[in-house]
């Protein structure tokens, strides 16, 4: 009989190729920059240290999904030689970002040597430069711009709403507590910091410069005076905590606009790959840690405490997007599912490791695609004018009427804390409060009133109300 053998056949195969069904139809990385010189010390630097994370990275993310021998290849992605229509990179405008990006991308796609060459109609070669050196261009995002020369995170934001937020916390009964029973560690600090630092400024309001300070020097600096490995930790501790509570509130979600604009892109990114039929196929963007905290806050990750905390240099989250159904190119959206990743730092040995976490309260580390559309809906910033609306911005590129829409998957935009839309509402009423607190202080200052224009002398057309001066009670 034939079937022996074949069931023979079958069982000397080896696991991982029973396992091949699963297909990766495409993904979105977002990467924490490299080491770096200390923020509080600005133009903050990409050390070498941190390019060569960066560069690594990129090359284990080359051996995930770009190299054809890969079980998680990208199906149909290129494996030598780049496809600019395959992938796209972006980053903020912030030198330590971008050239993180730039070493990333070198890893990503390494040189491919004399297969660069070109031959003219002439006949001569031209040597490609660098051994074949492959280009990605990177394009801008506006949120997280000068992001590593600023001490706070929320100010390259740009939201007004999101910084009207965060700064709530400064007077929370928690952060109160914590300025005040941490008062001694930190002024114990002075010589450690070497007047760095002043004074005053050694509190806990200063949580992250003080330990991004110490931080830098204990990597790089042989001869600085650094706190023992306790005090350390309890400094992170504390700077986790700050960094934590500035991008994350569950009853404010405008204060995770970082983490709100990054969802909508993400989102926009995969539906791309499955709307082009997969010519779309990886996406990366690079940034700061602020849009880390501000995602796990939103997407329901904090249960775990590794998210409650800032991921350090050359972080990784990866959103994937994977199928079991057999054939080739993109599958029925009911056969499409999405999977999460995370990896807290790299690894220059290459041992670096991605962990698969569920979101949104889940059970499983896969999530159909489409209630990942509709989770991810409650809370994703996916269009410039919805940005305008929720921040309450006016000026700037919300004083046009122009409008960037993205191409996402439609789905209800309520969630959870305050929703986008009451978000919105505040900001209008705020700035209506403020322009009548104004006007008041106008009319009392100049000892005016407000009359109805029927009660005027007739003097052309005018509005409904005018002002006209009172004789004071001195004249």
């Amino acid at each position: 009989m034939t079937i022996i053998p074949a069931l023979l056949a079958i069982a000397s195969l080896p696991l991982a190729d029973l396992a091949s069904a699963e297909r990766v139809l495409g993904a979105y990385i977002f990467q924490r920059h490299g080491d770096r010189t200390a923020k509080a010390l600005p133009p903050a630097k990409l050390t070498d240290l941190g390019y060569n994370q960066e560069y690594m990275s990129g090359n284990f993310f080359h051996q995930r999904y770009i190299s054809a021998s890969s079980q998680n290849h990208i199906d149909g992605i290129s494996s030598s030689v780049v496809s600019l229509a395959q992938v796209s990179a972006s980053a903020p405008q912030d030198t330590v970002i971008q050239l993180s990006g730039q070493a990333f991308l070198q890893g990503l796609y390494p040189p491919i040597g004399s297969a660069a060459n070109e031959t003219l109609r002439n006949g001569s070669v031209i040597y490609s430069p660098m051994s074949g050196y492959q280009l990605i261009p990177m394009a801008d995002v506006q949120s997280g711009t000068g992001s590593e020369d600023n001490t706070w995170l929320q100010s390259t934001s740009e939201c007004s709403n999101a910084e009207v937020s965060s700064n709530d916390y400064y007077y929370s009964s928690s952060y109160q507590k914590l300025l005040s029973s941490t008062s001694a560690l930190y002024q114990s600090l002075a010589s450690d910091l070497n007047n760095t630092v002043s004074t005053s400024g050694l509190s806990f309001k200063n949580a992250f410069t003080i330990w991004d300070l110490l931080n830098v020097a204990s990597i790089h600096n042989a001869s600085a005076s650094i706190p023992s490995d306790q005090v350390m930790q309890e400094l992170l501790v504390l700077a986790n905590t700050h960094e934590f509570n500035l991008a994350y509130n569950s009853s404010e979600s405008i204060r995770s606009v970082a983490g709100m604009t990054l969802a909508g892109e993400v989102l926009t990114a995969l539906n791309q790959t499955i709307t082009s039929g997969g010519k779309s196929k990886l996406t990366m963007q690079f940034g700061a840690y602020a849009s880390f905290l501000a995602y796990f806050g939103l997407a329901g990750l904090t249960n775990n405490v590794e998210f409650t905390g800032m991921p350090v240099y050359a972080s990784s989250m990866t959103w994937e997007l994977v199928t079991n159904a057999s054939g080739t190119g993109i599958p029925a959206v009911s056969d499409i599912n999405v999977r999460f990743l995370f990896h807290n730092g790299t690894s220059i040995d290459g041992s670096t490791q991605l962990q698969a976490y569920p979101l949104f309260g889940q059970s499983e580390v896969e999530i159909p695609w489409t209630q990942f559309v509709d989770s991810t809906n409650k809370f994703a910033i996916t269009s410039q004018s919805q940005w305008c609306q929720v921040c309450g911005n006016s000026t700037g590129i919300c004083s046009s009427s122009s409008d960037s829409t993205t191409n996402t998957p439609s789905s209800d935009s309520s969630s959870h804390g305050m929703s986008l839309a009451v978000a919105g509402v505040i900001g209008a009423m705020v700035t209506l409060g403020v322009l009548a607190v104004l006007t008041a202080l106008i009319l009392l200052v100049f000892n005016l009133r407000l009359v109805r224009k029927s009660v005027l002398a007739p003097v052309g057309r005018g509005s409904e109300a005018s002002i006209t001066p009172v004789p004071s009670k001195a004249a």
